[in-house]
């Protein structure tokens, strides 16, 4: 029986450093990860490799529920889809292990409180958007243009021969924000 751990981060600016780090302690020799999709989604590239890698005996390890799935009726689908197949799921944050009868309820109970909460924060957003068009204001994040400090500075800062990875540190941004401001037209500054 191996210890097959699954982490996933929603956006390609987050890290699953974390993750990483339970699930190595947890005894997880090999680790597939999704960089930016979404729990809400039931194919992804390193879930799908982890489905193929499995065998018998296997047992799946997440840090937490909600990182394998967000929707429920997906994430008791892929459940059921495990079980079949000999292969046991434990998360650990939650601290449930599908091996018994109670571990496959609080399963069930704890994927509706993920979806639960998921649905609550998209209602959220919504009321928060109206709110603010009906206000006159503009939701979502500003828009971030050439001409913009932090922009300047980054083209200014890898003028220089900085990385991108320094020159995030120095602006307070990630690598990838980097990227982006540097990919905007110089002929704009």
């Amino acid at each position: 029986m191996a210890s097959i751990g699954y982490a996933r981060v929603s956006t390609v600016d987050q890290n699953a450093d974390l993750q990483h780090a339970a699930l190595k302690t947890a005894g997880c020799k090999k680790i597939f990860t999704d960089h930016g999709v979404s729990g809400t989604r039931a194919k992804r590239p390193e879930l799908d490799k982890m489905l193929e890698h499995l065998r018998d005996g296997d047992e799946v390890v997440v840090w937490k529920l909600d990182r394998l799935g967000r929707n429920t009726r997906n994430l008791l689908v892929l459940i059921d889809d495990l079980e079949e197949r000999g292969v046991h799921f434990r998360s650990l944050t939650e601290g449930i292990i599908t091996t018994g009868a109670m571990g496959k309820a609080m399963l069930t109970v704890m994927s509706a409180f993920a979806q639960l909460e998921r649905d609550q924060l998209a209602e959220r957003t919504k009321a928060g958007m109206a709110a603010a068009a009906a206000n006159g204001r503009r939701a979502g994040r500003r828009e971030v243009t050439a001409g913009d400090r932090k922009v300047k500075r980054a083209h200014e800062l890898k003028a220089q021969g900085l990385k991108p990875s320094d020159i995030g540190k120095i602006v307070g941004v990630s690598r990838a924000t980097v990227y982006r401001y540097l990919s905007l037209e110089n002929s704009q500054l």
